[in-house]
């Protein structure tokens, strides 16, 4: 890595951006749209059975951390991986566990 100080802002953002993820229900949502590419709300608490609030909730935090992206369509908002990369980060994770 190149000089810490002219890249604090960067850091800044990584840290965040790996704090979002770093939670099991925010991982599986980054898994389920690096296979599913876009989905709306109702479709990922379907697929991870969890509650339509604790989604949302979930959803906004990915978001707000510049994890996602989303689009509205007529009345459903569907959300997708702004880097797909992310994903990778997660089965490193999961390979050293393996290890």
């Amino acid at each position: 890595m190149s000089n810490f100080n002219n890249n604090g802002e960067k850091i800044t953002k990584a840290a965040n951006m790996l704090k979002a993820i770093a939670h099991p229900i925010r991982m599986q949502v980054v898994e389920l749209l690096d296979n599913d590419n876009s989905l709306n709300v109702t479709e990922i608490y379907s697929k991870l059975d969890i509650e339509q609030a604790v989604a949302s909730h979930h959803l906004t935090i990915l978001k707000d951390r510049d994890v996602l992206q989303s689009a509205r369509d007529g009345k459903h908002t569907f959300y997708s991986l702004k880097h797909k990369q992310l994903s990778q980060i997660i089965q490193c994770i999961y390979q050293c566990l393996d290890e």
